[in-house]
């Protein structure tokens, strides 16, 4: 499940290359209101999260997968582990990664500091201008952010609290200790909160782990998948 605005390619290139196919039916997509899966466009409001939990689980149930694993990553962690604590029969494991399940105000601060995706490196912006256009991102992200933001300050800043311990499946959180957007606190946060789950940190790495530290990080994705419960 990919993050704000993410897309299968912008996303999760290198895990739909690098994972395992041999071992594992690789399914990515694109949320209502991403990439290709406009119209119609997606609003911010305070449970946008869980409806996209919502359509990932009524997807799967159409297309005949009765259990399945989730990977995550930052939004999409957050709705991976709301849909893995509503519907804990049908998840076998959850993998996330710079998600979180509130927002602390120096987190809300530094959203407001990237809304503008001028001050982005051009290496940031392409995968999202090739899949939304440069004026459309633009806006689109600018949408995003004051949406999080209006979260935050309705909601005390939290996100999806209350729900992080009915997780029961069998959780990995992976974490670049160097994360400018999602503060190390919700590792041990999630980790405490999430019975039975385990860490692991990247000290070097940022926001973007999986893309980073790709082969790494696919190797140990999948050694906890295969890994017996």
């Amino acid at each position: 499940m990919p993050g704000a605005l993410g897309t299968i390619w912008s996303d999760f290139k290198l895990q739909l290359e690098g994972l395992n196919r041999d071992k594992f039916t690789v399914l990515a997509w694109d949320p209502v209101g991403y990439g290709k899966s406009r119209p119609p466009e997606k609003e911010f409001t305070p449970d946008f999260y869980e409806k996209d939990a919502d359509i990932a689980a009524e997807l799967l149930k159409q297309l005949r997968i009765p259990k399945f694993s989730i990977l995550g990553w930052s939004d999409g962690g957050i709705s991976g582990m709301i849909l893995a604590a509503k519907y804990p029969s049908v998840v076998k494991k959850l993998v996330i990664w710079g998600s979180n399940s509130f927002m602390l105000p120096h987190e809300v601060e530094a959203l407001k500091k990237i809304r503008d995706v001028k001050t982005w490196s051009e290496k940031m912006r392409e995968p999202m201008i090739k899949a939304y256009g440069e004026e459309k991102f633009a806006q689109y992200w600018a949408r995003w952010v004051d949406g999080m933001v209006a979260i935050a300050q309705a909601q005390d800043g939290n996100i999806c609290n209350e729900i992080v311990k009915n997780i029961s499946c069998p959780t990995f959180i992976l974490h670049g200790e160097k994360d400018p957007l999602v503060d190390n606190v919700h590792v041990s946060h999630l980790h405490t909160h999430i019975e039975g789950s385990r860490i692991h940190l990247y000290p070097e790495g940022k926001h973007n782990i999986h893309i980073r530290y790709a082969d790494d990080f696919n190797k140990k994705v999948q050694d906890f998948l295969l890994f017996p419960n």
